[in-house]
């Protein structure tokens, strides 16, 4: 049966996966850019081991010397356990997961986890710290990518996880307010009650917290038909670095009154303050449409490592759409209209439905799971890139080309709408000398073509000195500006996002 049978009569939701045609191989350049166009609604689906390293022009991603920051004695835990009591962790074996990163190529040597449950307690925490010269490393889900949620050294580790209660929800507006630390999928499913949805939606739902979406500006699914959360924020609760709390908290669509302060705050990775509480606007459910694409290399290892089946014939490039409307006829329509003119222009050479949610769920892990693949192909090197779409596969040919026998494996997936690539490198272990043929020449190749060395993910602490490559001197030394102004001594997230030395 052909695509266009398969697709004849799809229900109020479906998923389904693509094939693209051989000859459009290359890159996903006009037939590519064809594809998105003509569906206006689709959307994205979308080591460095801290101690005893330093930065050095061969390794800018490697953490540099410990600034001299007071170390945490007896007096100041009496302090915490006083104010958090049973909520001020100092036992090893439980701060172990704390201290590393999801990707375990970051560790710290923090020796206190802090878990407050309400603003004054961070505020308490952070006045103490800003006091004493302690710093502080705010910590939400711990999902990042780039060493920004963990701390480098001995940094106090603020934890969000115990500040997960929604505020209000308003039905009429669609306007959720919530502390920082609640769960993106728990919120999906608070809203999908309620016949909304969340703006966002990751891979790493299931642990990632809304503070940390919000301080890291994350993409994910659904950023092509919602926009960023700079657009979905309308307003942040933040304690900054002395302790005071800047509520900023609005529940309006329009508010023209002065500076948007917020905005400092979201993406900013926790070094200019702690969000706590977030207001955020959520949409209607369903109206959605989705797209990832993956390569044929990343298909092979989801089939090698997870036993996961390609339902498809073999294609250099796959992408998946899932697509759910409110009026079946409507919807339908369209849906043929589009897969009429893909078809004809040979863009789509196979495809196949899903309509339970059972297969629904088994083709999103195809793209969900790449990540998890990987991991057994030994070290992965991991680059969030932000390109023109015409550019966004060169780069992977490039690559592959570029380093030759070095690497074991050179994958790329992400989001075609957006033109967001992640771009993976495997070796059978770390590496120096992969490492230094990778970098800077990702870093090179993404700026000569006008693109941006993170995507969704930050800076963090392996990507800060590369910050020039995506910033003029001039806009870097205006964010140190901003960093002083707000956090004087630099307590909050320090070695993260901002340059070792700001030109």
């Amino acid at each position: 049966m052909g695509i266009f049978q398969r697709f004849a009569r799809l229900p109020l939701k479906s998923t389904y996966i693509w094939s693209l045609c051989p000859q459009y191989s290359t890159a996903l350049t006009a037939a590519g850019r064809a594809l998105i166009v003509r569906s206006s609604q689709l959307i994205q689906h979308c080591c460095v081991h801290s101690r005893g390293l330093g930065a050095s022009p061969g390794n800018p991603g490697a953490a540099p010397p410990r600034l001299p920051f007071s170390r945490v004695t007896q007096e100041d835990l009496a302090f915490f356990r006083t104010l958090l009591p049973g909520r001020t962790i100092t036992d090893p074996d439980l701060l172990k997961s704390s201290n590393v990163d999801w990707l375990k190529t970051v560790e710290g040597n923090s020796e206190v986890l802090l878990r407050p449950k309400t603003t004054e307690e961070v505020s308490q925490i952070l006045r103490y710290c800003n006091r004493r010269n302690l710093a502080v490393c705010p910590q939400g889900g711990n999902t990042g990518l780039v060493g920004g949620s963990v701390p480098v050294f001995d940094e106090i580790i603020l934890s969000t996880s115990l500040m997960n209660q929604v505020i209000t929800f308003n039905n009429i507006s669609g306007i959720l307010t919530c502390q920082a630390g609640c769960v993106l999928e728990n919120l999906s499913n608070y809203l999908e009650e309620r016949d909304f949805i969340m703006p966002l939606d990751l891979g790493a739902k299931g642990s990632c917290h809304i503070g940390g979406n919000v301080s890291t500006n994350a993409g994910g699914l659904r950023l092509l038909r919602y926009g960023s959360l700079r657009g979905t924020v309308l307003g942040l609760e933040v304690v900054l670095a002395d302790g005071r709390v800047l509520n900023c908290l609005a529940t309006l669509r329009k508010d023209n009154t002065g500076y948007d302060l917020k905005q400092l705050f979201i993406g900013s990775e926790g070094t200019l303050g702690v969000v706590t509480a977030v207001s955020i606007l959520c949409p209607p459910k369903p109206k959605s449409v989705n797209v990832a694409f993956l390569d044929a290399s990343c298909m092979s290892l989801l089939e090698k490592h997870l036993k996961l089946t390609n339902p498809i014939t073999e294609s250099p490039f796959y992408i998946v759409i899932e697509t759910a409307g409110s009026n079946a006829t409507h919807d339908e329509e369209k849906l043929h209209k589009f897969l009429e003119e893909v078809m004809t222009s040979s863009l789509v050479t196979d495809g196949t439905v899903a309509t339970e949610a059972t297969k629904i769920k088994a083709l999103w892990s195809l793209r969900e799971r790449v990540t998890e693949a990987l991991t057994h192909e030994g070290y992965t090197y991991k680059y969030d890139i932000s390109l023109p779409v015409e550019k966004i596969y060169d780069l992977v040919q490039d690559v592959r080309g570029h380093l030759g026998d070095l690497a074991k494996n050179v994958v790329g997936y992400g989001h075609v709408g957006d033109g967001n690539l992640h771009l993976n490198i495997t070796s059978p272990s770390k590496d120096p000398a992969l490492l230094a043929a990778i970098e800077p020449y990702v870093y090179e190749w993404t700026s000569d073509w006008k693109g941006s060395i993170s995507a969704e993910h930050g800076l963090g602490l392996k990507k800060r000195n590369y910050i020039y490559y995506s910033k003029p001197s001039e806009a870097v030394a205006l964010m140190g500006s901003i960093k002083a102004m707000l956090d004087p001594k630099g307590i909050l997230n320090p070695y993260k996002t901002l340059p070792d030395n700001i030109q």
